[in-house]
């Protein structure tokens, strides 16, 4: 089981911004976790109504607003949270990264604006930071599949994607799945994408050819990396195919009515150079539900808190 406790949901106090809120306060409510939420204030920052009516030594007013239509009385006043105000933050995305370290958070949750142009050029927000998180970071994107409900905060899995291609990276994205998979009874969906057909991968090169063609071999691996327990308590569908990874992944996802991606990714992973981006940086954009991007905990940014 994974184990979350801390979780940080940054947020710019609009409504779309309070779409990922609802996600943090369900997943705050499961886990008996305790919800941290930050708000990067600028110096032209003008938010209705809210932005006079706290600050960095009294944040609570900022919140409750955003915080009372998914908690009702009782609810709100055992809730765990704590309300966290930058004045004038530099860069939002490394200010959350920063604040995500100092508070040793387990779990982001964001929202994304999806602005694909701007996004392929300079990288928003969320792609910043599940660069550069401490932690796996959940985001949400508009229109996309929903599993948290509107007006009960129920959480509501059926399908999970795990893109899977035997990295390290990969293996956690997997562990995230499983464990979500088994706490809400989910389906696991565990796909691999073949750069090119009939061709092994690099990090499949060494297995001889006459062990049979590439899709018979990944698919036997992809098995070998569910546990045999994972079998007893959830339907587990392995998949293997050909293309672009990220144009897989998405078009599986839509297929399959999937409710969350699962996807690994490295610091190293993400090619800031490159015009279209990493493959992580494409599923986000297009993705048709939420992505859990799987990033290992750095106890290195906690200590001595």
């Amino acid at each position: 089981m994974i184990n979350i406790k801390r979780i940080l949901c940054p947020t710019d106090l609009s409504s779309e911004s309070d779409e990922a809120l609802r996600y943090a306060v369900a997943l705050t409510s499961e886990y008996g976790a305790k919800l941290f939420l930050l708000y990067c204030r600028q110096s032209h920052s003008s938010v209705s109504g809210t932005a006079t009516k706290g600050s960095a030594d009294d944040p609570e007013p900022l919140f409750t607003a955003s915080l009372a239509p998914h908690l009702d009385l009782h609810n709100f006043r055992d809730f765990d949270w704590q309300g966290l105000v930058i004045e004038n933050a530099g860069d939002v995305g490394e200010a959350i990264v920063s604040e995500a370290g100092k508070h040793r958070i387990d779990l982001i949750v964001m929202r994304s604006r999806r602005r694909p142009r701007a996004a392929v050029l300079l990288g928003s927000t969320a792609e910043t930071v599940c660069r550069t998180a401490p932690c796996p970071v959940l985001v949400t994107h508009p229109l996309e599949r929903e599993w948290v409900g509107f007006s009960t905060g129920e959480i509501d899995l059926h399908r999970i994607l795990v893109a899977h291609d035997f990295s390290r990276d990969s293996e956690l994205a997997l562990n995230y799945g499983l464990s979500l998979a088994q706490e809400y009874q989910a389906e696991v969906n565990l796909l691999h994408v073949l750069a090119t057909e009939g061709q092994m991968e690099p990090e499949l090169a060494w297995s001889a050819a006459s062990a049979g063609s590439a899709y018979t071999f990944v698919s036997r691996k992809l098995q070998q990396a569910i546990p045999p327990e994972a079998y007893l308590w959830c339907n587990c569908v392995n998949a293997v195919r050909c293309g672009k990874a990220a144009d897989e992944i998405v078009a599986y996802a839509k297929e399959r009515e999937v409710d969350l991606i699962c996807i690994g990714a490295s610091g190293s992973d993400w090619t800031l150079g490159k015009l279209f981006g990493s493959t992580v940086d494409r599923v986000l954009r297009q993705a048709p539900c939420p992505v859990l991007v799987a990033r290992p905990i750095n106890c290195k940014e906690t200590e001595g808190l």
